[in-house]
Parts: structure tokens; sequence; C-alpha cells
């Protein structure tokens, strides 16, 4: 049994700034919700920032590598800035959602992103394929993945708003989890590449 009181940990006075990326657009998105109810149970003195400007990336062309749209820039310069990624991304037909594809791809080629800690959620369990296809990517883009971090969430019935996930204690005690595992990687801890399985059903 995982210890529910970690969430209350303190891991000392130096910030760890994590960027949370949602791949879904839509204003009711849950992997939205989770990313918010994350930064609301993010253990000091860590701060979860969203990233609310995937909607503004152009459609990637390698041909404007070398001088960047606005948009690409604020991606790569807030990559860079984070100690870390939180990332939690809707499956669309066995793939990838668009946005979060085309996120990842400006930043292929971005030094910002190598080694970096990247927790990695699926807040639908069945829908596994987009989760394996972002787990090879990450892997591909020499991103570091934190197993204990890394979460698959069965959320119950109707949990689809941050209140929602911030209500059920279940929930709730499963992202605090995942952000003490994070904090404890970041602050020396281990962590190796892989995904954790919770059920909240």
């Amino acid at each position: 049994m995982r210890n529910r009181h970690l969430c209350h940990r303190n891991f000392g006075p130096i910030a760890l700034n994590v960027l949370a990326l949602s791949g879904s657009l839509r204003q009711a998105s849950i992997n939205t919700a989770f990313c918010l109810a994350a930064a609301r149970l993010a253990p000091a003195p860590m701060q979860i920032t969203l990233f609310a400007g995937l909607g503004a990336l152009p459609l990637f062309n390698p041909d404007l590598e070398t001088d960047p749209p606005w948009s690409v820039q604020d991606l790569r310069q807030a990559v860079a800035r984070a100690d870390a990624l939180l990332i939690a991304s809707p499956e669309y037909a066995h793939g990838i959602s668009g946005v979060m594809k085309n996120a990842l791809d400006w930043l292929v080629s971005d030094e910002g992103v190598v080694h970096k800690p990247v927790a990695l959620v699926n807040t639908s369990p069945r829908a596994h394929h987009a989760c394996d296809a972002l787990r090879e990517i990450l892997k591909t883009m020499s991103t570091t993945l934190v197993t204990d971090a890394s979460t698959a969430l069965a959320l119950p019935r109707g949990c689809v708003t941050q209140e929602a996930m911030l209500s059920a204690p279940e929930v709730r005690g499963a992202i605090a989890d995942l952000l003490t595992a994070l904090a404890t990687h970041l602050t020396g801890g281990g962590g190796h590449e892989g995904v954790a399985q919770f059920s909240l059903a």
C-alpha cells in the first residue's frame, strides 16, 4: 500500500518547476482537468504550470526549424526552463492526438528536451495504444520516463473535472503519489522507464 500522506512531504527550498502538457484542446478535457488538479496537489516546492499554447502551434514544418514561429519558441523555452514534464493526452483512433504529436514534432530537434524527466499519465487505461506510442516517441527523443510517476488512472464514473478528481479520495491519493514520486526523482531518487498501473475503479 502506498503512503497516501507523502503528498505533505516538503522536498526542500529548491524550486521544482514542472510543465504540464495536455494533448486535448477541448474545453471540458479530462486530461486538462487532470493537469489542473495535479497543479493544486503539487508538494512544496514543486510548481506545475499548464502550457496553454499547444493550440497556437502551426503544423510542423522542418523548413521553419532555423527560424521557428514565436509560438514554437515559446514552447521550447518553457520546456527548457522546466525541471520535468507532466504529459496527459487522449487517444484518437488508436493513435496520439494530433495536438500532442505536433507539439512533440516541434521538440524533436530541440536540445532542451534531451534527458528531460517525464511523467506520462493515461486517464483512460483501456485506450493504451496512444500511451504506448507516446512512450516510444519519448524514448526516441531521449527523454527520461520516470516509472513511479507514470500512471494509468482508471477514473471512477463521472470523475471528469478537476474538482471531481480532487474530491475523490482514491484519485486524489494517486495523483499525490505520482507527484511525490516525480519530486523524489528530481531531488535524487530513483525511477526507471515504464508505466505503473493503478486501478481506481
